[in-house]
């Protein structure tokens, strides 16, 4: 493992910890979006998994989400497993919630996606790196 690999784990484990003592009052934005530590079923484990996300959109109890993975090829894991199960919860702002997540349809992706680019423009970026069209998340409460 690389030095900046290392170093960048520990900032992020760093960074959870501090969010998970202060349920994100503390560590609660990131790039200037809200962070959000989305739980979803592992699809292959069937166990708790969290991942530490922004949310360029967050209009009343609906979190958006990108599943841009970076511009990656492949999807990233948290997406798969919310395909396979919708049901999560989303810990932001010093409240857990427990969620039902959806993928946007081209409409509503279109109507968000303007608002996701002026929250961060990287995922612009990230769109022209990869050829799979990138998932907007919903997730709504449960």
């Amino acid at each position: 493992m690389d030095l900046q690999r290392t170093i960048q784990r520990a900032v992020t484990g760093a960074h959870r910890r501090v969010f998970d003592v202060s349920k994100g009052r503390v560590g609660g934005r990131a790039m200037g979006m809200p962070v959000v530590k989305l739980t979803s079923t592992g699809r292959k484990s069937g166990q708790p998994r969290d991942t530490m996300l922004t949310s360029p959109v967050h209009d009343g109890d609906r979190i958006v989400l990108v599943a841009s993975n970076g511009g990656a090829r492949q999807h990233p894991a948290w997406y798969l497993n919310l395909l396979q199960d919708p049901q999560a919860t989303a810990t932001m702002s010093g409240r857990t919630q427990s969620m039902v997540a959806r993928t946007a349809g081209p409409e509503e992706k279109a109507e968000l996606w303007p608002r996701i680019i002026s929250a961060y423009k990287g995922y612009a970026g990230y769109q022209t790196k990869t050829d799979r069209n990138i998932p907007v998340v919903i997730l709504e409460p449960a």
